[in-house]
This record gives C-alpha cells, sequence and structure tokens, in this order.
C-alpha cells in the first residue's frame, strides 16, 4: 500500500495533541513541549522522506518486473531453447522427450497425479523417471 502523507500526517498530530495534554498534566514547562515538538516533527519529516523514497523504488521495481515479464514456455522445444547452461543443456538432450514434457509439466505447476494421464504413466513411472533425470544431471555436473 502506498505512503499517504496526509493520513499520516493526521495521525501524528493526534499523537502530538495526546501527548502535549498527557505532559501538561504533569507538570512539564512550554519550553521542553517545545522542544519535545520540534524533535518529533524532524523525525516525523524524515520517516515521510524515507517512506516516500522506498514507495518510489517500489513502483520502479514493479514498473521492471512488468516490462520484463517471464516467457511462458509451453513446448519441450521452447525449454530447451530457454536453458543457457551448456552442460545442463547437453543433458537435457540425451533425456527422452516423454521425459523433458512431465519436467516441463512439473515446472509448470502441476502434481504428478495429474501428470500421469496427460503423459499416459502410472505415477510411480513418473517417480523412477524423474530420479533417473536427478541421477543423470548429477553425473554431468562432475
Amino acid at each position: 500500500m502506498a505512503y499517504n502523507h496526509g493520513r499520516e500526517e493526521r495521525k501524528w498530530h493526534i499523537w502530538k495533541e495526546n501527548e502535549e495534554k498527557i505532559l501538561r498534566e504533569c507538570g512539564v514547562d512550554e519550553s521542553t513541549i517545545e522542544e519535545i515538538r520540534t524533535y518529533d516533527r524532524a523525525d516525523f519529516n524524515s520517516n515521510r522522506r524515507f517512506y516516500r523514497w522506498t514507495n518510489d523504488v517500489a513502483e520502479y521495481l514493479e514498473e521492471m518486473a512488468d516490462r520484463e515479464s517471464q516467457a511462458e514456455i509451453h513446448s519441450v522445444d521452447e525449454l530447451l531453447d530457454e536453458i543457457e547452461n551448456e552442460t545442463l543443456y547437453r543433458a537435457l538432450l540425451t533425456v527422452d522427450k516423454r521425459t523433458l514434457r512431465i519436467l516441463l509439466l512439473k515446472m509448470q505447476g502441476y502434481s504428478i497425479k495429474e501428470i500421469a494421464p496427460l503423459v499416459g504413466l502410472t505415477t510411480g513411472a513418473i517417480y523412477a523417471r524423474l530420479d533417473h533425470l536427478r541421477k543423470k544431471l548429477k553425473q554431468f555436473k562432475r
């Protein structure tokens, strides 16, 4: 949520009025109350500048994320095209298309139970293929 200066200003004034009322009831002299008010106002202004700055940075980062939206991968070929690591790319070229499709569906957030009917395998077979893929990738890592 964006920083609302007007709302924060009103909250600060209400807080200061209540605090100064209590200070007067306790017998604090007006010059001390004024010093406290001056200090608190400087602190409020410092915080306001900080919150405005962080809000500006957050808006900038959101704009950057919108501009650089990630291309969604819909096929095994697109998956392979997106891989920048040469070793990983070579390792995945040795894997059969069905296992790569399982990997792609898993990356898209599907569960193993959801993937099984899509690729025509049992859940056990899918787990076995993913385990085999993990072992193969460990070999290429060396």
